[in-house]
């Protein structure tokens, strides 16, 4: 009998979930997705509700084997990948959440971050987990849930209480209660995981008033998670890969030399930059993270963080409704000759690196009566171009400090990078080529390389990095004078938004 050569890998993202089946050359083959509601109960609050993402979760990997006709003997393994930093509680003994997820966006942990800023603590929780304080990561949201669930403080004491990013939950779920596990890159963004031991980190949980018995283990991004049920799927099938999303599109874009780099551009837009064996520290206001961790070896990274991305395209749609398809907002672009002064600031939940000021929130600068709608969509397709531009300085700032060269190119991905007009205006607001491979869909791919790599499909990093094909270079042809004049109207109208100094 063949060797399955399928993956299937889960893609559990901010705004949807899909299942995705790729062949053993890295290509889809097929795709089956469901968009996910948001949920805000109040300013600044984000939620989403587990029960729906694992309903979705189930219904899309159903649907993606029906619609391949495929057999569960036909897949290897699952691979899954995850919006990072989003907080479950769950019962041990049901399964069910104590409350809804808290989404990464959310910003209820404010103020918490500036009593932990206030207490001295920020410089413990950069050095052990190379993040900032801030409600970003998990660790305020658990104690949020701690804190404010009638008695879940007792229960989690007790031990009945499993915390989860949504790759935990979903891998809990999938093994029938058996497995409570997460992967080291997911560990690395809940402000409570030492990432240079490779363990959570007792003092942090200490000043959190975080239970340790709450925590899942923790493995590789290529390891045994265990076997799904077999009544879910049809027949058991082990989950063999495990990453967060920017991680995962890392291991996608097969960045894995040191000074490699890509942006993904999701919900939000997230940039990472290979540092190889080295935890290099930020002096920018970004974060040191892993990249992965294979055969318990750490590979680090420098990240900076966009809040918002593909979100304020969603905004544009579904609260304005000034678009009826993401998809229009590239003619609408490419209709003007210039974005005649008009620039959204898009901190709808704060704004992320370098800034980091979660109490900032979204404006729109240069408004007259000959503005239109053609000039606010195209405010929010350059504020991701812009906000990118303000990572890249960052990472270069550091790196110059590091004595490591600049990046030669930019490698993006993401559902945004179909959009040639937003491509093209990022090489020039960069001065930067960028390119776009032929799968744009790396989160998902890189969760299905990991979990190949487990499976035997894939050899090594190396047999990845044959696999990647570009599709299109976009190189920068603005000059230098306009580039820096609509640079400086991001950066004034960024200062005008910000209620703290950077």
């Amino acid at each position: 009998m063949a060797s399955p050569r399928m993956v299937l890998a889960i893609d559990q993202g901010t705004t949807s979930t899909r299942a995705i089946l790729f062949d053993d050359s890295g290509m889809a083959e097929a795709a089956v997705q469901q968009e996910l509601p948001q949920i805000y109960p109040a300013d600044g609050w984000v939620e989403h509700d587990p029960e729906e993402i694992w309903r979705a979760t189930l219904a899309v990997c159903r649907g993606v084997l029906d619609k391949a006709r495929l057999a569960p003997t036909d897949v290897a393994a699952i691979g899954i990948t995850n919006q990072r930093e989003t907080t479950v509680l769950w019962d041990r003994a049901t399964g069910r959440p104590l409350h809804n997820a808290i989404v990464w966006q959310d910003r209820r942990g404010a103020a918490l971050c500036r009593q932990l800023a206030a207490d001295g603590h920020e410089p413990l929780v950069q050095a052990r987990t190379g993040l900032l304080v801030d409600p970003y990561f998990s660790a305020t949201k658990i104690a949020w849930i701690l804190d404010n669930v009638a008695g879940a403080r007792d229960a989690a004491e007790r031990g009945d209480v499993a915390f989860g990013t949504m790759d935990s939950f979903l891998l809990w779920r999938l093994t029938g209660g058996k497995v409570h596990a997460t992967d080291a890159t997911n560990a690395a963004r809940t402000m409570l995981y030492e990432i240079h031991k490779q363990d959570w980190d007792q003092e942090l949980l200490k000043i959190l008033n975080i239970p340790p018995q709450i925590l899942p283990r923790v493995l590789d991004n290529a390891a045994d998670f265990g076997t799904t049920e077999k009544d879910l799927l049809g027949g058991p099938l082990l989950v063999a890969g495990m990453a967060g999303d920017q991680q995962a599109a890392v291991v996608g874009q097969a960045c894995f030399a040191p000074g490699m780099i890509k942006s993904t551009y999701g919900t939000g837009c997230f940039v990472l930059l290979n540092t190889g064996e080295r935890a290099v520290p930020s002096q920018n206001r970004l974060v040191t993270t892993l990249a992965y961790r294979l055969d318990g070896r750490p590979t680090y990274a420098v990240e900076g963080s966009i809040f918002v991305a593909g979100a304020a395209i969603q905004w544009l749609r579904d609260g304005l409704k000034l678009i009826a398809a993401a998809g229009e907002s590239q003619a609408l672009a490419a209709s003007l000759a210039g974005n005649s002064g008009v620039y959204l600031v898009p901190a709808f939940t704060g704004l992320g690196a370098p800034y980091w000021d979660p109490e900032a929130r979204g404006a729109i600068f240069g408004l007259t009566r000959d503005v239109g709608i053609a000039e606010i969509v195209r405010s929010a397709l350059e504020a991701v171009c812009y906000q990118t531009r303000d990572l890249m300085e960052a990472m270069a700032s550091d790196g110059a400090a590091q004595g490591t060269e600049p990046p030669t190119t930019l490698r993006v991905d993401g559902g945004m990078v179909a959009n040639d007009w937003v491509m093209q205006f990022l090489a020039d607001i960069l001065d930067l080529p960028v390119e776009r491979p032929v799968v744009t869909e790396t989160t998902a791919l890189g969760a299905a390389y990991l979990a190949g790599l487990k499976a035997g499909m894939f050899q090594s990093t190396d047999d990845i990095a044959q696999r990647w094909q570009i599709d299109r270079v976009f190189q920068p042809r603005m000059s230098a004078d306009q580039r820096e004049s609509l640079y400086a109207g991001w950066k004034e109208a960024v200062a005008r938004v910000q209620t703290q100094a950077k």
